[in-house]
């Protein structure tokens, strides 16, 4: 796959990592982490992307967050802290045609990194959603990011990634695509 290469809905995967409760209460921009992830769900679901979470360590850190928990099915268990080491998710990766993956969720230096080196590793194409990933600490989480980037990872935002994976305003879901986009945005701004 090429550097340049636009990270459309075909051969795109959506993996939401650990968005639960416990580990939300100390991450910094909390809410709008889960909202642009539960953004960035919606708009996978539109668009016909697979989309897959996992939670850490669910009998100790409790279960997904209610917003995230309500957009989304099957939920993968793990205790490792990259999210290929829960089997089934490799399963889902290697039964679909996917080339990229856009990941979202905590914490950005420690799950969400590890999870994006294995997936190149693994030869996939990596995008990162910036306003989608949290951290405890702004340090930790913005140089994961740097680092991510320079591994070769896409840093990219909600916005453009919706956008991006809907190439075009003649596809049928661009108007439901773009209302989503204008509610992200609406409560971004506190309206």
């Amino acid at each position: 796959m090429r550097l340049t290469e636009r990270l459309t809905s075909r051969h795109a995967g959506l993996l939401v990592i650990d968005l639960q409760d416990k580990l939300l209460q100390a991450i910094v921009d909390r809410d709008q982490v889960v909202a642009q992830a539960v953004g960035l769900i919606k708009g996978a679901r539109l668009l016909g992307i697979p989309t897959w979470t996992t939670e850490q360590y669910p009998k100790g850190l409790g279960g997904t967050t209610a917003p995230v928990a309500a957009c989304v099915g099957e939920r993968f268990e793990k205790t490792s802290f990259q999210c290929l080491a829960a089997h089934r998710i490799v399963e889902e990766l290697l039964s679909r045609p996917i080339q990229h993956v856009t990941l979202v969720g905590i914490e950005a230096h420690v799950c969400v990194a590890q999870t994006a080196l294995e997936l190149m590793d693994r030869g996939y194409r990596v995008q990162v959603a910036v306003d989608a990933v949290g951290s405890r600490r702004s340090l930790d989480r913005d140089i994961a990011l740097r680092r991510l980037e320079q591994a070769g990872a896409v840093i990219s935002t909600t916005d453009a990634i919706l956008f991006e994976w809907t190439e075009t305003a003649d596809r049928p879901e661009f108007k439901a695509i773009s209302a989503l986009v204008k509610e992200l945005d609406a409560r971004a701004s506190g309206a």
